[in-house]
């Protein structure tokens, strides 16, 4: 199943960053689209504004939560 919203935890494993740092970058990107707190960051939104491959985020995620 393709995932449409990411999370900080996904934003931990992705850029292997501690959790506070991961919680303030969802905001600042957050920011940068105009979203309010309630709102929820997708995929694409992140992808786009870190430069990544939407399908290489998605495999790796689906990776990490196979193992577990």
């Amino acid at each position: 199943m393709a995932r449409l919203i990411i999370k900080p935890k996904d934003v931990e494993i992705i850029l292997i960053v501690s959790p506070g740092y991961a919680r303030r970058l969802v905001r600042l990107i957050k920011k940068a689209y105009n979203k309010e707190k309630h709102q929820k960051l997708t995929v694409k939104e992140f992808c786009r504004y870190l430069a990544l491959e939407v399908q290489e985020v998605v495999n790796e995620l689906n990776e990490f939560y196979k193992k577990k």
